[in-house]
């Protein structure tokens, strides 16, 4: 455990950084897997249904996901303020509510697979049929995908991003393992792929259950000695909710897009799904700084250290966008090399460099207002977040997505996401300058 209330504000957010940049790499290494397998084992059109139907699993399992940054949030307070008991308290809560959680969003998300891919306008036949089994398989999994987040977000909140780094990768190489046994030797196809991605999650979950039961003995799961404390559920939700809500909402202006998307077929979807897990690997940098100065800001903001929360912010604020810029001129060099790692088709990858080439010189911005958002989040404020991502995505992207798509066609529909950071920045940076999140401490 790591207390980030003392020291050089930028060495320890670079340092806390580094294993939750590695640790984003293979969490996106099990989509990237996922990809290249069907795409080169099965095809197109398996390539199609299991990149369209991404969005529709992080709807269901986003609200949950909310409520587990609100619990690495009031961790990494309790934990900046010294108060190890209520650490316990918070760990053993969050647990209960991942359980009971777990177990509406599985019968949701199975019952309502069908009629979401119907309403994604999802092409009938094969691709729907992949579709459809991929999803089912994915929210039978979902207790073990909460399970990792919350173990995940625990260890964060106390400082720990090292942990869940070594828990991930051995998930990651057995994701590996059982993708090219279940799709290239048994030749399982997307359903192969479901069940690697679920087993993977579930090992994880249970690794880092273990270490935190007996190495750092936050819990023991015991009945006698379990406490759910209700007051401390009600600060993560309220921290956690409007966070939760933001991605539900943007999984819902997602889905709308993606409706756009499949109207073009099957090779116009699979090249903006390759494209979107390109656009996630370059995201990975800024969502490690952010989810760094996320915790530096919670345990600062426990300890009432307002000047560390400033220049905490200002740091992650130089080295992301640094490394943002590189990382953007880089792609859009490499458009369509890296475009065909994952598909041999022409049409696919011309396609899929043109929603790149339009998406890229903007993402500076998205560090900017991503870095923002995660630090007043760790004041334990989430509405003006809420508000700085509600109108960047669900009044912004998607209808420019339309609005691009009828007046110049879709190839400059990428266009649509600098147009809705944009927005969300005109909201962020008065908020901050405003320096009225300096009066939002928790406890």
């Amino acid at each position: 455990m790591r207390t980030m209330t003392e020291g050089r504000p930028a060495s320890l957010i670079l340092s806390f950084s580094l294993p939750l940049l590695a640790g984003n790499v293979l969490q996106q290494t099990y989509n990237l897997v996922d990809s290249l397998v069907v795409g080169n084992f099965v095809g197109k059109e398996a390539l199609a249904a299991v990149g369209s139907t991404f969005i529709l699993n992080f709807l269901l399992v986003s609200l949950f996901g909310g409520l587990g940054m609100g619990f690495s949030i009031v961790i990494a307070q309790f934990h900046g303020a010294g108060k190890g008991d209520q650490v316990k308290a918070a760990a053993d809560t969050g647990y209960a509510a991942s359980a009971l959680g777990a177990i509406p969003v599985t019968a949701a998300g199975i019952l309502l697979t069908v009629p979401l891919l119907r309403l994604l306008n999802t092409p009938s036949g094969e691709t729907f049929d992949m579709a459809s089994s991929y999803l089912t398989i994915l929210f039978a999994g979902t207790l073990g995908s909460f399970g990792y987040n919350l173990n995940a977000g625990i260890l964060q909140g106390l400082g720990d991003s090292f942990s869940s780094l070594i828990f991930l990768a051995v998930a990651t190489v057995l994701n590996i393992v059982l993708d090219l046994l279940f799709v290239a030797l048994f030749g399982w196809g997307v359903q192969g792929v479901a069940w690697a991605t679920v087993i993977s999650q579930g090992v994880s979950f249970i690794l880092g259950l273990v270490f935190i039961v007996r190495r750092l003995k936050l819990t023991d799961l015991r009945p006698g000695n379990f406490r759910f404390d209700l007051p401390i559920l009600r600060e993560c939700v309220r921290i956690g909710l409007p966070g939760g809500f933001q991605n539900m909402l943007f999984s819902l202006g997602t889905m709308a897009i993606q409706r756009l998307i499949n109207g073009y077929g099957p090779a116009f979807m699979a090249a903006y799904s390759i494209a979107g897990r390109i656009d996630s690997l370059a995201f990975m940098p800024i969502a490690s700084f952010s989810s760094a100065v996320t915790t530096f800001v919670g345990q600062n903001t426990g300890a009432k250290r307002i000047d560390r929360v400033i220049s905490g912010h200002r740091a992650t604020q130089l080295m992301s966008g640094a490394v943002c810029v590189f990382i953007s001129i880089a792609v859009i060099i490499f458009a369509r090399a890296l475009m065909g790692l994952f598909t041999p088709d022409r049409e696919v990858i011309e396609n899929g460099a043109q929603v790149l080439l339009r998406l890229m010189p903007a993402y500076f911005m998205l560090s900017i207002l991503f870095t923002l958002n995660s630090a007043i989040r760790g004041t334990g404020e989430s509405l003006f977040p809420f508000a700085a991502s509600l109108s960047s995505f669900l009044l912004t992207r998607m209808p420019a997505a339309y609005l691009l798509d009828h007046f110049f066609g879709k190839d400059e529909i990428g266009w649509c996401y600098g147009l809705g950071w944009i927005v969300g920045l005109s909201v962020a940076i008065p908020y901050w300058l405003s320096g009225r999140w300096k009066r939002r401490i928790s406890f």
